[in-house]
């Protein structure tokens, strides 16, 4: 039987201190079902991200790297969806604070055939959880809520680095996405509404969130696709 295929779309813009350990963490992750294709979408760094991935690239050929101008961490992930060929596609942010220990718990309600999308919530789980920052926890329980009011659904993150779809879903959707940068995240969200009898699914996960000091990028600014 052919086995079926997990994409990882992993969106970088200046993650030289972490991208290499990020990987060595997806490659010990061990799914029995699936073969992983992992699709690297290098924004334009500018620090040493590139010669990294670069690197990593030479020792395995199961990674896909797209290297671009950098336009935002919404065009990262459109082109990253595009071009992927996965069954199930995960969006990882490339930065550490969202651990692939998670990947196991939020694949299972799309391999278990009863969920199309899974969204990853800080919100909803006992798990370790470095706190954020408050106008950031702020910003993102009002556009949670603005979103919720606008969708219909009772979601409680949607700002999370880590969402899983089906593929031919997800691909079909990206199509028309039209955020180019953080405002991908709830463009998303209301983009599963246009289907109908969407089953969309909250799992709680880790997170390990950093201080601007060590790279953090979004800020409460960032919170403007309303």
């Amino acid at each position: 039987m052919k086995r079926k295929i997990l994409s990882i779309i992993i969106p970088v813009f200046n993650e030289e201190r972490y991208i290499k350990l990020l990987f060595e963490k997806i490659k010990k992750i061990k799914l029995k079902s699936f073969d992983k294709e992992i699709i690297i979408v290098n924004d334009g760094s500018t620090d040493d991200s590139k010669k990294i991935i670069e690197k990593i690239v030479q020792k395995n050929k199961n990674i896909k790297v797209i290297n671009k101008k950098n336009q935002g961490k919404g065009s990262a992930i459109k082109i990253g969806i595009l071009k992927s060929k996965g069954n199930i596609v995960l969006i990882q942010d490339a930065d550490l604070e969202y651990d692939p220990e998670n990947y196991f718990n939020l694949l299972k309600p799309i391999t278990d055939g009863k969920a199309d999308a899974v969204i990853g919530s800080r919100f909803i789980s006992n798990l370790p959880q470095r706190k954020m920052y408050f106008l950031n926890y702020l910003a993102n329980i009002f556009l949670t809520f603005l979103s919720n009011v606008l969708t219909g659904f009772n979601l409680t993150d949607i700002e999370s680095g880590f969402k899983v779809f089906n593929g031919n879903l997800i691909r079909n959707l990206a199509k028309n996405f039209k955020s180019n940068d953080f405002s991908i995240e709830p463009e998303i969200i209301a983009c599963l509404t246009k289907i109908k009898n969407i089953r969309v699914y909250e799992i709680g996960i880790s997170y390990y969130g950093r201080t601007y000091k060590e790279g953090k990028k979004i800020s409460w600014r960032d919170f403007n696709y309303f």
